[in-house]
């Protein structure tokens, strides 16, 4: 796939990737080779749409930090959900080793850039204050405690659209934003003592600020769509203020991918329709945007389908129809190549394209399809002669297996040359953690020699070389966990821009099988003369 540095005129030092809904892995796929690929250019950092704060301890990992193991990074590093998504694993692993011996110069660096909230929701600032006293050795717990009171009255998500329900504009919240302001005048006097720990407490000190000025615009009275634009445009303001201050940390030492939803990362307004009313805000991309010119570059994100979000093709007419005929792979198509087309239908799945958008961007990504099971097993069953089992209790499959597809040439069953599993098995097979919402794993047989020729070695030394391998990995063609001494290859949610290797190795597994077959019926044939 082409390099998106590319298709942009003027190398940026932040370039967004956007994506057109959250939840559809592909993107996050293709980011996560569009960032290595970038670090090999001189990108030192990635901003993902996640807690700012929250993603200083996914970059202790990244860094190497033995106190923070994956499993924290992915529940304490990320907001919104977001660590669960198993690409999110694979850029936090991929970054840690691509850190591992490096000078700090080359090191990658992991951020966070939106605030620790949601439009619905924020808590109250306690906790990012107390980190902040901590760090200057000062005793205030008992002030902000007595300010900040009951946590239920800062969370409650009836508050966000009741203002005399919010505490944002009360004597407590007032107070509290002094003491905010308070503490960062005193982390700046204490810089050049305290240097160490510094950009952490910072964080967590604007944390507090980006808490308080929230709920201080949740209590303003204005009607609900006035209500709503004013909390998604501060919400964008303060993604676009740790925007800025992550590249004013990170300007020294190279240019930043920024990844997260289009809306957001546009540099025209963000626009949305509440009970027939239309309402419009400057996203943290238009406000970045303004204040960097062409040192901001937006690549926004296309999808044609995705199963895993129910999402049907467009048709033909839109923009997203127009880029599925161009090629039936993910690829990077500069903007003004893109001419006039129809809107696609809105819901709350899918932002689509229109041309404000076009007009606005430097390129768009188009994806044309997710991956799920069902892709893959039509692809496999275009192939001559093949059939499908799919494990249930009516066949006698063990529960453990309901849902995962067996694909086999003539009648005997006796080997698939491939399958499509769902579910770890207990003690055999685990490596490739299965039991992830929506992580299925594609395993094919590649046959000695291709499997030698893939791997550097042959089937029969693979325990040998297991530890080499990270079997629950995207987008890579490990040796199969269990298999593997029988030639069997697999790789785990393959996303589509691996589909022409995948169909490759489909051809050469169902070669195999058809030579089988084909050898078996000659006995058959022998003993029945």
């Amino acid at each position: 796939m082409t390099s998106p540095l590319d298709l942009l005129a003027v190398s940026p030092t932040l370039l967004a990737l956007g994506e057109p809904t959250h939840g559809e892995s592909a993107f996050l796929q293709i980011r996560n080779e569009a960032f290595m690929s970038l670090a090999e250019h001189g990108y030192r950092s990635i901003a993902l749409e996640s807690d700012r704060a929250a993603g200083l301890i996914a970059d202790e990992f990244v860094q190497g930090a033995d106190a923070v193991t994956l499993d924290r990074a992915l529940a304490e590093g990320f907001s919104h959900g977001f660590g669960a998504a198993p690409a999110n694993r694979d850029l936090l692993l991929r970054m840690r080793e691509w850190n591992t011996g490096r000078p700090t110069a080359e090191r990658l660096t992991f951020h966070g850039f939106d605030a620790p909230l949601e439009i619905e929701r924020a808590p109250s600032p306690r906790r990012y204050l107390t980190r902040v006293c901590d760090f200057l050795s000062l005793d205030r717990s008992a002030e902000i405690d007595d300010l900040i009171g009951d946590e239920a009255r800062w969370s409650d998500t009836a508050a966000i659209w009741e203002p005399g329900r919010s505490i944002g504009r009360s004597t407590d919240a007032q107070r509290l934003r002094v003491i905010a302001d308070d503490l960062l005048s005193e982390l700046y006097l204490q810089a050049p003592r305290r240097p160490e720990g510094w950009q952490a407490a910072f964080v967590h000190a604007t944390s507090a600020v980006a808490l308080l000025r929230y709920h201080a615009a949740a209590a303003a009275p204005l009607t609900q769509e006035e209500r709503f634009a004013r909390l998604a445009a501060i919400r964008d303001a303060l993604m676009a203020e740790n925007l800025l201050a992550i590249r004013a940390a990170e300007a020294h030492r190279g240019p930043t991918l920024v990844f997260g939803h289009n809306t957001h990362l546009q540099r025209h307004p963000s626009t949305m329709t509440m009970d027939g009313t239309h309402v419009s805000w400057a996203g943290a991309g238009a406000i970045v945007a303004s204040l960097l010119d062409d040192r901001y570059a937006v690549i926004v994100g296309s999808l044609g389908a995705s199963p895993a979000l129910d999402i049907g093709a467009p048709a033909a007419s839109t923009y997203e129809g127009r880029l599925q005929q161009k090629s039936g792979l993910p690829g990077y198509v500069r903007a003004s190549e893109i001419g006039p087309a129809e809107r696609r239908a809105h819901d709350y799945r899918y932002f689509p394209l229109d041309q404000a958008t076009i007009e606005h961007a430097d390129a768009v990504l188009h994806i044309p399809t997710g991956v799920d099971p069902a892709v893959l097993a039509d692809r496999i069953l275009a192939l001559p002669g093949v059939e499908q089992v799919v494990a249930s209790e009516e066949n006698g499959a063990p529960e453990g297996a309901w849902g995962d597809r067996f694909f086999y040439l003539g009648p005997d069953r006796r080997q698939p040359f491939a399958t499509i599993v769902e579910h770890d098995v207990p003690g055999f097979d685990e490596a490739s953690q299965l039991d992830r919402p929506g992580v299925f794993r594609l395993n094919l047989d590649l046959g000695r020699a291709e499997f030698e020729r893939l791997f550097g070695f042959p089937p029969k030394a693979f325990e040998d070389h297991r530890d080499a391998f990270d079997f629950a990995r995207l987008d890579t063609l490990v040796p199969h966990p269990g298999y593997a001494l029988y030639g069997f290859g697999s790789i785990v949610m393959p996303g589509p821009q691996m589909l022409p290797e995948i169909d490759r190795l489909l051809t050469n597994a169902h070669g195999r099988a058809m030579n089988r077959h084909q050898r078996a019926a000659r006995r058959a044939a022998d003993q029945q003369d």
